[in-house]
Parts: C-alpha cells; structure tokens; sequence
C-alpha cells in the first residue's frame, strides 16, 4: 500500500473515532440543555406567578455565591475557565461545574436576574465532554478537541443553530482566526446536540422568516450604519460589564456582597419599572420587537440590568440579553432608517452578539439558521462592520488575539 492510500486509511480510522466521541458528547449535552430549558421555563413561569419573589434575589444571590467560594473555586470562572483550559491544558474541569452552574443559572431566572443561558449550556457541554478527556485519555488523547466539541453541542442544543453552534465552539477561542481542524468533530458533536434536544420535545424559538427586500444601494448602507451602532453598543455593553466589576473589587473587599448589592438594585428597578420587562431572558420582548414597535430605551435598560447581574456574579451567561440588545436597538432604529422594523431586529439580533463575543462567522451562520437565506448580504454587512467597531475587547476575557481588527 502507497503511502497516500496509507495516509487516507489513517484519516478515515481518526474521522471515526472522534466523530463516535462527537455523537456521545452531543447526545449528552443535549439531554442536559434539555433539562435546564424545561428548568428555566418553569422557573420563569413559577416567579411570575409569584411576583413577590423578586425581593429574595440579594439573598440568594448571597447564597450561591458562597457556595461557589466554598465548593466552586476551581469552577467559578465558567467559560473563561473553559477557553484557557483549551488555550493551555492543565487539568480537568471537575465534574461540578455541570451541576452547579445548572443550579445557579435556574435560581438566577427563578428569582429574577438579567441573565442569559448560553454560559449554562456552554458550561455543561464543556464538563460533561471533558470527563472523556478524563477517564478515555489513552484512546482520545486531543483534549482541546473534546472542551471544543462540548462547546459546540452546548451552543447548539441551547440555541438550535447547530452549524453556527459548531464554528461557536472554535472561533471563540480566537480573535482573527478559526481551528479548522476542529469543523468536523465540532459539527457532528453540535448536529447531534441539536437533534437530541429536538427528540426529546425541546421547541427552538426561530422567530420569523420575514419577507427580506431586495438588495439595493439604500437597503446597503442601513445595514453598514446600523452595524456601527451595533457594534458600538456592543463595546459599551462590554465596557459596563467591566467596568462595573472593576467598581466591586476596587470598593467592596468581600466578593458575597456584590450580589447582595446587585441584587437589591435589581429589585428597585422591578418596582420601579413595575414590571419584569428587563428581567431573566427577555423572549417576549424580542419576539415583539419583530412584530411591533418597542420602546426605544428598551435596550439601555437590558445593557443596565444584564451588566449588573452578570457583573455581581449571577449565574446563566450573557447572550440571550445581547440578543434582546440588538433586536430592540434595531427595532428602534427602524425610525431613521429605511429598512423595515422586523429585518433590523434581526440584523441586531446577531450583530450585537458578533461584536459583543468577537465570533462573526458564527454570527453570520446563525442569521441563516435563524431568520431564512434571504437576510445574508444585509446580516454579513451588519455582523462584519458590527465586529469591528466593538473594539478589542469581548465578553470572554480569556479570548487570545491573533489578529488585530483594523478598526
């Protein structure tokens, strides 16, 4: 046997194998996302219907954050504690991760917090595939492939955008380049996520397929001026939430306070906006935002809320408010430029994300998945330019930079 044919049998045994890994850590990313999309609809519904439970939020805000320093150390950092450990391996995230993030990310919507649930599924998927890593070492001895492959399916089965779910799981690690060796394994592990969750009666929220106009030179330009106030708004988000955690560790010296004072502002702004509009993940005021008009402020107040539940230590990530955030900004947008209410809030809707996390191409791929072909050339303008007036910085701090933006 030539060598060629030699190194083409090799490839073929190596696709097997990982992608037989791939399907188990899909499956059980899956099952989890499941389980903890059934978990926060349930909580969401029970605290609405027992308003009054908002004012426990400073306590047990209180309450998981010190569990997290008594019991969660090694895991408190969630996805950036994932993406070094790709960057530079060192040992395996414990199992806990998975549980208590499942449990701090439910407690946080049932009471309340501005917060998302991409870092929960995220978190699963990454220590449930990194036990693998763990216990099957001498046969998958790629242990950044696997964290990679638990990101995908996490990614995917939370959001049912399995092709934007896999290049996810990769392109987060870099600013200015993708792991290409990963797109198969990352792939297989997000299709199977997605399905698995579908199977088990998971219901994917794909707002619409809007009637998208023809490309024109008008419909052009709305869509590059609105990336820049996409992309802007998404390094002012990032600016808040650091800024506000800077502002705690520079004037508050015991960390369990931050949710406790973060929490209580919270509850002030319930009752004082006397309703939960900017509150948990939000879905009801961005499927409007494709059907009606909304507030234009709508936007600043989920920057407000979501960077200070993130930034006090709430538990369940911050994407699901970044797509609130644009799909509201575009929303409001509709009123100075000449595209139709519906298609820039889906233009928001992913753009502010783009720029927000720095991943442009899973952006791209996820306005496909979610809102139908036609919106491509409007999307892929607004997420580029959106990506490079965000600045330098992301939500995921542990990201390395390969490439310098030119903006």
């Amino acid at each position: 046997m030539d060598k060629s044919k030699t190194f083409e049998v090799q490839m073929f045994k190596k696709m097997i194998v990982w992608c037989s890994l791939a399907v188990v850590i899909g499956i059980c990313a899956g099952v989890a996302s499941t389980l903890f999309l059934h978990s926060v609809d349930w909580a969401i519904e029970f605290r609405r219907a027992h308003s009054w439970m908002i004012i426990f939020l400073p306590l047990v805000g209180f309450l998981v954050a010190w569990f997290y320093k008594i019991y969660g150390k090694e895991v408190q950092h969630g996805n950036n504690l994932i993406i070094d450990e790709i960057h530079k391996p060192t040992k395996t995230i414990p199992f806990r991760m998975v549980p208590m993030i499942f449990i701090g990310a439910v407690i946080s919507h049932l009471f309340g917090a501005s917060v998302g649930r991409e870092g929960a599924a995220v978190q699963m998927g990454a220590g449930l595939s990194d036990q693998f890593s763990k216990y099957l070492g001498r046969f998958y001895n790629n242990r950044k492939l696997i964290l990679m492959m638990g990101m995908s399916a996490g990614f995917s089965s939370i959001f049912g955008a399995p092709i934007a779910g896999a290049i996810f799981g990769f392109e987060v690690l870099f600013i200015g380049t993708l792991v290409y060796d990963a797109l198969l394994p990352c792939l297989v592990a997000a299709v199977v996520g997605y399905y698995t969750a579908l199977l088990l009666g998971v219901v994917h929220a794909h707002y619409f397929y809007m009637e998208i106009p023809s490309v024109s030179i008008p419909g052009i330009l709305s869509a590059i001026i609105a990336g820049v106030a996409f992309g802007l708004t998404a390094k002012f988000f990032v600016w808040s939430l650091h800024a506000l955690k800077d502002l705690y560790q520079e004037k508050i010296k015991n960390e369990l306070l931050f949710p406790v004072i973060g929490g209580s502002i919270l509850v002030v702004c319930y009752y004082l906006f006397g309703s939960d509009r900017y509150h948990s993940l939000g879905e009801e005021i961005i499927r409007a935002s494709f059907t009606q008009h909304v507030y234009p402020w709508d936007f600043l107040g989920k920057i407000f809320t979501t960077a200070l539940s993130v930034g006090s230590g709430f538990r369940g990530g911050e994407v699901m408010s970044l797509f609130y955030i644009g799909a509201t900004l575009g929303n409001a947008l509709a009123f100075i430029l000449p595209l139709a209410y519906p298609v820039l809030a889906a233009l928001g809707f992913v753009s502010v994300f783009a720029g927000a996390a720095n991943v442009p191409i899973a952006s791209v791929i996820l306005a496909f998945e979610l809102f139908g072909p036609g919106i491509g050339v409007y999307a892929a303008l607004a997420i580029v330019t959106s990506y490079l007036f965000s600045g330098r910085h992301g939500i995921y701090h542990s990201q390395r930079t390969h490439t310098e933006k030119n903006i």
